[in-house]
């Protein structure tokens, strides 16, 4: 990590954002809400800044969400949200995420070489996200091929014609589960009130696009992620294996060192701010790194270093203020299944390939692999 967490930077296409790297400077960036997110503004200040517009993943028509918007309006949609997503609402899918993680393993016989991402951190969180949404079993092929569409790296018209399938799709599912809900959490979206107000139809699509692309992703690199540190680190492998009741513990250390954000989302600052003795003028465009915050020498001891008794805490994985992910309970419920599962069922998983083989996913926000060649072994 720089020694100066506030910079700075020039990029080859022009933009000029700053840079902020120490965890105190993030952290207390991340709960600034002179920092904003209003997607609209972003879109004009990109024009005043003579750059590009970025797309959403989902399409233009589909970034009212809570990660795009500002307080008051944030307030309004994380409040009605949180009557859907709640820690009880998450800890009732438990024994159908077993039962998947289980399904996907079973599905292996007894291959010895596997990539984990393709056949099992990957799809297990798609395989989630349908439960929660209450996609009918006869309509989830189809939705994961859509699912899979939006989060790999193809060609622009592909992903389009897939998010606009999707979205048709998912008003479509609204509608009927306006009429006949289920158990489900969109359903739950839906009838969500405070007081007269609701989640309108555009809304709730794009919350769960939302689900999609903030709940996939980010736990197939959680899985990856942490798995190739403990494969890196065959100690801290055999002290989990020893004692499995410390997976909580690993769980958030795999979160701090290997994170599967990288950069938090792109904030602007809506007057000057001043950070670390640094001055940033009001319309800037700021970007929080958190690999480097969860690094930081200055509060942690040896950040470098894997170590699933960790006692320090404070990571900055999933954000930090009103923007903490709210998916959160749902990503660490998921990890700590699948990683039971895992290495329940393997006594022995190595890495098939050299480390220094292995090819990261070419992406500002994310930190995850492409692959993760692993020879599994029941003894």
């Amino acid at each position: 990590m720089t020694d100066i967490p506030v910079r700075q930077m020039v990029m080859s296409s022009g933009f000029r954002p700053w840079l902020i790297t120490g965890h105190a400077e993030v952290r207390a960036a991340l709960a600034d809400q002179r920092f904003a997110k209003d997607s609209h503004r972003v879109a004009e200040l990109l024009d005043r800044h003579s750059l590009p517009g970025t797309d959403s993943l989902f399409g233009q028509s589909l970034l009212h969400h809570m990660l795009n918007t500002d307080p008051p309006e944030h307030g309004r949609l994380r409040g009605l949200v949180n009557k859907a997503f709640t820690p009880r609402a998450v800890e009732r899918l438990r024994p159908r995420i077993e039962e998947i993680c289980d399904e996907l393993l079973d599905a292996l016989g007894g291959r010895q070489h596997v990539d984990l991402l393709a056949v099992f951190a990957v799809p297990l969180p798609i395989k989630v996200i349908c439960e929660l949404l209450g996609v009918p079993q006869e309509d989830r092929e189809e939705f994961r091929s859509w699912s899979n569409a939006l989060v790999s790296a193809l060609p622009p018209e592909v992903v389009t014609e897939a998010s606009s399938a999707m979205a048709d799709y998912l008003h479509s599912l609204i509608k009927a589960k306006e009429q006949h809900p289920g158990e489900d959490m969109l359903s739950a979206l839906i009838h969500a009130r405070d007081g007269g107000d609701r989640l309108t139809a555009d809304e709730l699509v794009s919350m769960a696009c939302l689900l999609l692309a903030a709940g996939h992703e980010t736990t197939v690199n959680l899985i990856g992620n942490g798995m190739l540190a403990l494969l890196a680190h065959p100690d801290q492998l055999a002290a989990l294996r020893d004692d499995l009741t410390r997976l909580p513990d690993a769980i958030e250390e795999f979160l701090r060192y290997d994170s599967p954000i990288n950069q938090a989302t792109l904030r602007f600052t809506t007057e000057p701010v001043e950070i670390a003795g640094v001055r940033i003028p009001e319309g800037e465009f700021v970007m929080l790194n958190i690999d480097s915050a969860n690094h930081d020498a200055r509060r942690y001891a040896d950040p470098d270093v894997l170590d699933i008794g960790r006692d320090e805490g404070g990571h900055l994985a999933f954000g930090h203020g009103i923007h903490y992910c709210l998916g959160a309970p749902l990503a660490r419920l998921e990890a700590e299944i699948a990683f039971t599962k895992l290495l329940g069922r393997y006594g022995r998983i190595d890495l098939a390939v050299p480390a220094e083989q292995l090819e990261w996913r070419f992406s500002v926000v994310m930190r995850g692999l492409e692959r993760l060649p692993v020879r599994l072994g029941r003894t």
